[in-house]
């Protein structure tokens, strides 16, 4: 069985996938273009996908038909038409919980470093702009009681409440389409709906799944809902919020900060405006990039595709009905 994979990926991945039995091909130029990639796909049985660069859409499906299952190197899978893929019966593997603890790092220090302005004086540190002291110049805020409401408490959100509730003693809130009675019982999280969320989080962190209906979920309207003081964080998927009505939030006080691991659209621009904000701090999508989450994501996708070859289900399957629809 021919396996694809459009990047390189840690070795204990391809080691396992190799000693399975499984012909790995790889690209001769990672930077291949939506052509390249289609060509491969179409000379392969299985695709292990590493990024979000190329849609698995009808129109691909169409294009590949010999395509039997797809393993995703992410936990979202936004980018995988799964109505189209359980129509066709094509199973899809992801990588949940082993990045779920590098990316509520991430989540956490974005949080912090919007609270202290860290980017901001860092830069003024870089560019020999270490001034006097100066008592009310770019002052931050502490985090010591204040409240986290969380969109999405699953798994990272609630990696992201445990940390805040043990460093700062923050009160949870939360928003989900379903209750978390863990993080009720275990962190005394309380559950809101949306309105409430957006109205009473000092610190509004996303870590819900996207899909089409969360485009542009945090836009304008919501942001003039939020607290002025308040703290927004996105480490889930660009999509979530409309970045020019978040610029414009920033710049007119609507909201204190924003700390974003995610951007939209993404990569961000160099000379996007937002980037000269001092209550900003942003990273170019490094939740899952330490060694430990990179070499799980690796693991758990080279399992997902050795048990496919094996006609076994896929450990971590993201539309596991494609196993029970014909029976």
């Amino acid at each position: 069985m021919k396996v694809f994979i459009n990047k390189r990926i840690p070795e204990i991945g391809i080691n396992m996938l190799q000693e399975a039995g499984l012909q790995v091909i790889f690209p001769e130029n990672e930077n291949i273009t939506p052509e390249e990639w289609l060509k491969y796909c179409q000379h392969t049985d299985v695709i292990l996908n590493v990024g979000g660069d190329f849609k698995y859409d009808k129109v691909f499906f169409d294009a590949c038909p010999d395509i039997k299952a797809i393993a995703l190197y992410s936990v979202g899978f936004d980018h995988v038409d799964i109505k189209e893929a359980n129509r066709r019966n094509i199973p899809v593997g992801n990588t949940p919980d082993v990045l779920s603890r590098a990316t509520s790092d991430v989540a956490f220090l974005l949080m912090q470093s919007v609270a202290r302005r860290a980017s901001y004086n860092f830069q003024k540190v870089k560019d020999g702009n270490w001034n006097s002291f100066d008592p009310l110049h770019a002052l931050g805020q502490e985090l010591y009681g204040k409240t986290l409401g969380i969109f999405g408490l699953g798994r990272i959100g609630f990696q992201m409440a445990e940390k805040c509730k043990k460093a700062f003693d923050m009160e949870i809130i939360y928003h989900n389409r379903h209750r978390n009675e863990e993080a009720e019982r275990e962190l005394g999280a309380v559950y809101v709906s949306f309105d409430e969320l957006v109205r009473n989080s000092d610190v509004l962190s996303v870590h819900a799944n996207f899909t089409p209906e969360h485009k542009d979920l945090f836009n304008q309207e919501v942001f003039e809902k939020m607290s002025p003081n308040a703290i927004f964080i996105n480490t889930a998927r660009g999509g979530f919020h409309q970045e020019q009505d978040l610029y414009k939030a920033l710049t007119e006080g609507k909201i204190w900060g924003a700390g974003l691991d995610v951007t939209n659209p993404e990569p961000m621009s160099a000379d996007n405006p937002i980037l000269e904000l001092s209550n900003v701090c942003i990273l170019p999508h490094i939740g899952s990039a330490t060694i430990e989450a990179r070499n799980g994501m690796a693991k758990l996708a080279a399992e997902n595709l050795i048990a496919f070859s094996k006609g076994e289900e896929m450990p971590n399957c993201a539309n596991p009905e494609v196993y029970f629809q014909h029976s």
